[in-house]
């Protein structure tokens, strides 16, 4: 019964004398979980988004921190259960799926 409380992503571009910043935060709460996502460009003004997710839509997901961890889990065994599909967040912070 593993459950993602709260996962912080941020990754940082840098071109030049152009920079792209983006971060995601994904929190649990009661009634499922609220995904941010901020972007920046340059100087410009940063610009956020908002998502939420009931507690059904959500039901088994795997986050970008836990699916690194199932991938070694998966090499360790050296096999993959077919059919292994997870709900997972896409770059965009939009629910998706995940399958291996």
């Amino acid at each position: 019964q593993l459950e993602t409380l709260e996962q912080e992503e941020q990754e940082r571009l840098e071109l030049r004398a152009h920079t792209v910043e983006r971060r995601t935060h994904m929190v649990s709460h009661q009634h499922g979980m609220t995904v941010t996502k901020t972007l920046r460009e340059g100087e410009a003004e940063p610009q956020c988004w908002s998502f939420s997710y009931g507690r059904d839509k959500i039901r088994g997901l795997l986050p970008e921190g836990a699916s690194l961890l199932l991938l070694r889990v998966l090499a360790c065994q050296q096999a993959v259960p077919s059919g292994l599909i997870f709900p997972a967040i896409d770059t965009e912070g939009h629910l998706c799926t995940s399958s291996y």
